[in-house]
């Protein structure tokens, strides 16, 4: 696969991953259907791996999801700055603690969102009490899976 394909497919995977933080974005089945632009044009054991990999994880994640409570985003609050800092803390944290990392660094972008918007502790940590009941498992669960799935992408695709 040449260069600006290559670009083309992370492209399509980094939508994807940013499309987990916004309602009605089909953020995961983007990042797959990225992989399998990449697999069908790379043709290697590697790529056919990762994409049934990448497929059984992703059904298992909508799977899941399913018996969640259902996204619940209205009256919570939740703006697009709010999700924006969550998932670039989560981002942040999936790469500086690979993996488990994703999860305070949502947390953590919720609250830093928060504090700066309502000024005390308290009231941000309420907030992100209240945002991960009402929506925040849910999301952080699809916005995980996305992560895993773009990391082994990169990982198989620069080897």
């Amino acid at each position: 696969m040449e260069l600006p394909q290559l670009v083309l497919v992370g492209l399509v995977l980094l939508l994807g991953v940013v499309g987990v933080m916004v309602p009605g974005v089909p953020g995961t089945w983007l990042v797959w259907a990225g992989v399998l632009w990449w697999a069908l044009h790379v043709r290697s054991g590697a790529s056919w791996v990762l994409l049934a990999s990448s497929t059984a994880l992703l059904l298992l994640v909508q799977g899941v999801k399913s018996l969640l409570p259902p996204r619940r985003i209205q009256g919570l609050g939740v703006t697009p700055r709010m999700a924006a800092y969550a998932g670039g803390g989560a981002v942040l944290g999936f790469v500086l603690v690979p993996v488990v990392g994703a999860v305070p660094g949502f947390m953590g972008g919720i609250y830093l969102c928060e504090r700066r918007r309502l000024g005390t502790h308290g009231a941000a940590w309420a907030a992100v009490r209240t945002v991960m009941r009402g929506a925040g498992a849910s999301v952080l669960l699809e916005l995980l899976a996305c992560l895993l799935v773009t990391a082994a992408w990169l990982t198989t695709a620069l080897t």
